[in-house]
Protein backbone atom coordinates (compact mmCIF):
# COMPACT_ATOMS: atom_id res chain seq x y z
CA UNK A 1 0.00 0.00 0.00
CA UNK A 2 1.36 2.91 -1.03
CA UNK A 3 1.86 6.12 1.85
CA UNK A 4 -0.49 9.18 0.76
CA UNK A 5 2.11 11.27 2.55
CA UNK A 6 5.06 10.28 1.21
CA UNK A 7 4.52 7.71 -1.52
CA UNK A 8 6.45 4.85 0.37
CA UNK A 9 5.24 1.58 -0.31
CA UNK A 10 6.63 0.31 3.18
CA UNK A 11 4.14 -0.25 5.74
CA UNK A 12 2.55 -2.09 8.55
CA UNK A 13 -0.91 -2.89 9.71
CA UNK A 14 -1.58 -1.57 12.87
CA UNK A 15 -5.40 -2.45 13.18
CA UNK A 16 -8.07 -4.13 11.70
CA UNK A 17 -11.98 -3.75 12.33
CA UNK A 18 -14.92 -5.33 10.30
CA UNK A 19 -17.34 -2.33 9.14
CA UNK A 20 -20.97 -3.08 9.58
CA UNK A 21 -22.53 -6.11 8.49
CA UNK A 22 -19.10 -7.47 7.68
CA UNK A 23 -19.00 -6.24 4.46
CA UNK A 24 -16.09 -3.55 4.98
CA UNK A 25 -12.67 -3.93 6.61
CA UNK A 26 -11.03 -0.88 7.92
CA UNK A 27 -7.38 -1.00 8.34
CA UNK A 28 -5.42 1.68 10.37
CA UNK A 29 -1.85 1.24 8.62
CA UNK A 30 1.77 3.31 9.91
CA UNK A 31 3.86 4.09 7.11
CA UNK A 32 7.33 2.81 7.99
CA UNK A 33 9.05 5.73 6.36
CA UNK A 34 7.75 8.75 7.54
CA UNK A 35 5.85 6.55 10.53
CA UNK A 36 2.59 8.75 10.00
CA UNK A 37 -0.60 6.47 10.36
CA UNK A 38 -3.60 6.42 6.95
CA UNK A 39 -6.71 4.68 7.02
CA UNK A 40 -7.70 2.19 4.21
CA UNK A 41 -10.71 0.28 3.47
CA UNK A 42 -11.28 -2.75 1.81
CA UNK A 43 -14.60 -4.34 0.22
CA UNK A 44 -15.48 -7.70 -2.07
CA UNK A 45 -15.58 -6.61 -5.44
CA UNK A 46 -19.50 -6.63 -6.43
CA UNK A 47 -21.26 -8.35 -9.14
CA UNK A 48 -23.05 -5.59 -10.59
CA UNK A 49 -27.08 -6.10 -11.34
CA UNK A 50 -28.82 -5.53 -14.23
CA UNK A 51 -32.45 -3.64 -14.37
CA UNK A 52 -34.41 -4.51 -17.24
CA UNK A 53 -36.42 -1.19 -18.07
CA UNK A 54 -39.69 -1.30 -19.97
CA UNK A 55 -38.09 -0.88 -23.81
CA UNK A 56 -35.71 -3.74 -23.40
CA UNK A 57 -33.00 -1.24 -21.91
CA UNK A 58 -30.88 -2.83 -19.36
CA UNK A 59 -29.36 0.26 -17.24
CA UNK A 60 -26.63 -1.11 -14.14
CA UNK A 61 -28.99 -1.16 -11.00
CA UNK A 62 -28.95 2.07 -9.14
CA UNK A 63 -29.52 1.75 -4.86
CA UNK A 64 -29.07 5.62 -4.68
CA UNK A 65 -31.76 6.48 -7.41
CA UNK A 66 -34.39 3.92 -5.99
CA UNK A 67 -33.73 5.45 -2.02
CA UNK A 68 -34.25 8.97 -3.91
CA UNK A 69 -37.19 7.79 -5.01
CA UNK A 70 -38.79 6.31 -1.98
CA UNK A 71 -37.38 9.07 0.35
CA UNK A 72 -39.58 11.57 -2.05
CA UNK A 73 -42.58 9.31 -1.04
CA UNK A 74 -41.78 8.66 2.45
CA UNK A 75 -41.23 12.91 2.85
CA UNK A 76 -42.82 14.38 5.75
CA UNK A 77 -43.95 10.81 7.03
CA UNK A 78 -42.82 8.48 9.87
CA UNK A 79 -40.64 6.15 7.77
CA UNK A 80 -37.60 5.49 8.46
CA UNK A 81 -34.43 5.51 6.84
CA UNK A 82 -33.35 2.34 8.18
CA UNK A 83 -36.73 0.95 7.17
CA UNK A 84 -35.98 1.71 3.38
CA UNK A 85 -32.67 0.46 3.60
CA UNK A 86 -34.64 -2.52 4.38
CA UNK A 87 -36.71 -2.47 1.25
CA UNK A 88 -33.53 -1.81 -1.07
CA UNK A 89 -31.57 -4.76 1.03
CA UNK A 90 -34.78 -7.30 0.10
CA UNK A 91 -34.27 -5.95 -3.36
CA UNK A 92 -30.70 -6.67 -3.57
CA UNK A 93 -31.21 -9.92 -1.83
CA UNK A 94 -33.66 -10.84 -4.28
CA UNK A 95 -31.55 -9.83 -7.37
CA UNK A 96 -28.18 -11.91 -5.78
CA UNK A 97 -30.66 -15.27 -5.83
CA UNK A 98 -31.76 -14.75 -9.50
CA UNK A 99 -29.00 -16.75 -11.88
CA UNK A 100 -29.21 -13.80 -14.48
CA UNK A 101 -28.29 -11.26 -11.93
CA UNK A 102 -31.07 -9.00 -13.78
CA UNK A 103 -34.52 -7.72 -12.85
CA UNK A 104 -37.21 -5.88 -14.41
CA UNK A 105 -37.90 -2.40 -13.50
CA UNK A 106 -42.09 -3.88 -12.57
CA UNK A 107 -40.77 -6.39 -10.79
CA UNK A 108 -39.25 -3.76 -8.50
CA UNK A 109 -41.75 -1.26 -8.42
CA UNK A 110 -44.09 -3.87 -7.67
CA UNK A 111 -42.04 -5.00 -4.97
CA UNK A 112 -41.11 -1.60 -3.85
CA UNK A 113 -45.09 -1.03 -3.44
CA UNK A 114 -45.70 -4.32 -1.65
CA UNK A 115 -43.50 -3.22 1.27
CA UNK A 116 -44.83 0.28 1.36
CA UNK A 117 -48.45 -0.47 1.61
CA UNK A 118 -47.14 -2.19 4.61
CA UNK A 119 -45.39 0.59 6.29
CA UNK A 120 -47.07 3.51 5.37
CA UNK A 121 -50.33 3.59 2.93
CA UNK A 122 -49.45 7.38 1.99
CA UNK A 123 -45.74 6.96 0.73
CA UNK A 124 -47.33 3.94 -0.74
CA UNK A 125 -50.12 6.19 -2.57
CA UNK A 126 -47.03 8.57 -3.58
CA UNK A 127 -45.07 5.63 -4.92
CA UNK A 128 -47.31 4.41 -6.98
CA UNK A 129 -48.78 7.39 -8.61
CA UNK A 130 -45.27 7.91 -10.14
CA UNK A 131 -44.53 4.60 -11.15
CA UNK A 132 -47.72 3.55 -12.45
CA UNK A 133 -47.98 7.41 -13.55
CA UNK A 134 -51.49 8.47 -12.85
CA UNK A 135 -53.07 10.55 -14.98
CA UNK A 136 -55.85 12.02 -13.31
CA UNK A 137 -57.71 12.28 -9.48
CA UNK A 138 -59.96 9.24 -10.62
CA UNK A 139 -56.96 7.40 -10.46
CA UNK A 140 -55.80 8.58 -7.42
CA UNK A 141 -59.58 8.13 -6.21
CA UNK A 142 -59.51 4.20 -7.37
CA UNK A 143 -56.07 3.54 -5.67
CA UNK A 144 -57.25 4.81 -2.06
CA UNK A 145 -60.52 2.63 -2.71
CA UNK A 146 -58.79 -0.10 -3.47
CA UNK A 147 -56.48 0.56 0.18
CA UNK A 148 -59.83 0.95 2.32
CA UNK A 149 -60.96 -2.35 0.88
CA UNK A 150 -58.09 -3.71 2.08
CA UNK A 151 -55.93 -4.47 -1.22
CA UNK A 152 -53.74 -2.46 -3.20
CA UNK A 153 -54.78 -2.14 -7.01
CA UNK A 154 -52.71 -4.70 -8.94
CA UNK A 155 -51.53 -3.25 -12.48
CA UNK A 156 -52.93 -5.84 -14.62
CA UNK A 157 -50.52 -7.88 -16.46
Amino acid sequence: MKCPYCSSLEEKVVDSREGKDSLVVRRRRQCQQCMRRFTTYERIEEIHFMVVKKDGRREPFNRQKIMAGLLKAVQKRPVSVPQLEKILDEIEARLAEKEEREMTAAEIGELIMERLHEIDEVAYVRFASVYRQFRDVSQFVEEVKGLREGRPRRRPS
